[in-house]
């Protein structure tokens, strides 16, 4: 059963006319309640994709979660019943991509290339641990040095970290070496309280990749639910 609110983003999104679908940031509905003050982002008809598929199938196991939408740098996030919790900009990576870079990971940040700043997409267990400099952080891909926080304070000014999740467009948001950079309201008041616990899934929309080549459960899915239409 799809819930409530994303049918009615995605009945938006169906009728919206050719030209309201060029910024990925044009609001589709009715703003949902948040305790941030930033800025109303949109999810793309990917993103709702996917997060109807999360809730239909309970593929979170009763964990929260959150959908990574790249195209739009938005971040929807869900309660475990699926319900949708907010949705705020983020900062990801510089460089497009759907995959890590081997063994990036384990590399220093000036040892990184422009090339290897990729958010790479997946689905992910997502669990609180410590970084460096003994802050914690939400790990993505632990693996690959890839977590969710909010923006550092020694790279805000420097790269106008915080003017760029400001922005009305999307494309400025890419500026991080791979981490999710997000509110720092919305860490604390929202993400924080729903995953310290026991963690949560984390699922990151490719930039060229199919949906269904990053999510094969994605497509199980959808022909389960074809054979029993008919």
């Amino acid at each position: 059963m799809i819930p409530p609110i994303l049918a009615g983003l995605a009945l938006v999104i169906a009728t919206a006319p050719p030209g309201a679908r060029t910024n990925p940031r044009r609001p589709v509905a009715a703003p949902v309640a948040t305790t941030t003050a930033e800025p109303v982002v949109s999810p793309s008809a990917d993103a709702l994709r996917v997060a109807d598929w999360v809730a239909a199938s309970r593929d979170n196991h009763a964990l929260p979660y959150a959908v990574i939408d790249k195209q739009a740098a938005a971040l929807l996030l869900f309660d475990g019943s699926g319900k949708m919790v907010s949705q705020v900009p983020v900062l990801i990576g510089i460089a497009p991509g759907d995959d890590a870079t081997p063994g990036v990971g384990s590399k220093k940040l000036g040892e990184i290339g422009p090339a290897e700043k990729t958010t790479p997409a997946g689905r992910f267990l997502a669990k609180f641990g410590y970084a460096a400099g003994r802050q914690r952080v939400l790990w993505v891909d632990y693996t690959n040095s890839v977590a969710i926080h909010p923006i550092p304070g020694d790279a805000a000014r420097s790269e106008n970290r915080r003017a760029r999740m400001l922005s009305p467009e999307p494309n400025d948001n890419r500026i991080t070496f791979g981490c999710i950079n997000v509110p720092r309201g919305f860490y604390a008041t929202d993400l924080r309280p729903l995953f310290q616990k026991k963690g949560g899934y984390v699922y990151v929309l490719p930039d060229t990749k199919s949906l269904e080549e990053v999510f094969p459960r994605l497509r199980v899915h959808a022909l389960t639910a074809e054979r029993g239409a008919v």
